[in-house]
């Protein structure tokens, strides 16, 4: 069994290959999510759009396919990849506001808040599924935008990994392409 530094160097190895598979993880995840958002919003979604989903299961399978998608993404970072991060920087995460707040500190989020914003919309579109029209077409043109801020994560917490950590770019999965909105129609 390792002892003293033996140890710590084998537990932050191990951190960092955590970290690191989390991270082809999530890259995995934001290329399906990539093709669901570019599916999804191919057309403009509105309240019209939202009503008429019960006579379009293709629609209603593409948007479900979003969803998933979006909410599997903001729960990997956000539970597993930012953790892991910090942990592979020899650091103690903490409560996930904590995790959050020392992830703004560092750079890699635009801010707590608004990734406090993706995770409430990450529970109302899977807990408070089509309520009400006007607020579920609202709430999938909002994933849309927020769609962005889990790429941009991703692509942050890459570019960490070689600027901070040390990882070498090769050895790291593809950054995703980015989401385009000038290919797509605007929304209503």
């Amino acid at each position: 069994m390792p002892r003293g530094s033996d140890a710590v160097t084998v537990s932050l190895e191990l951190a960092r290959a955590r970290f690191q598979w989390t991270l082809e993880v999530v890259a995995k995840e934001g290329i399906h999510l990539s093709y669901s958002w570019r599916r999804l919003f191919s057309e403009p979604i509105d309240v019209d759009w939202v009503m008429a989903l019960v006579n379009s299961p293709e629609k209603a399978e593409r948007m479900e396919a979003f969803i998933s998608r979006f909410g599997r993404m903001q729960d990997t970072i956000a539970d597993k990849l930012l953790p892991r991060w910090l942990q592979a920087l020899a650091e103690r995460p903490g409560s996930q506001i904590e995790v959050l707040n020392r992830a703004e500190k560092l750079g890699l989020l635009d801010s707590t808040e608004n990734w406090l914003e993706v995770r409430a919309l990450r529970n109302r579109l899977v807990h408070e599924y089509m309520r009400d029209p006007v607020v579920f077409a609202y709430d999938l043109n909002l994933g849309r935008q927020f769609s962005h801020t889990l790429v941009k994560t991703y692509q942050r917490m890459r570019q960490d990994a070689v600027e901070r950590m040390g990882f070498s770019s090769e050895n790291l999965p593809a950054e995703l392409s980015s989401l385009n909105h000038d290919d797509l129609p605007k929304t209503r």
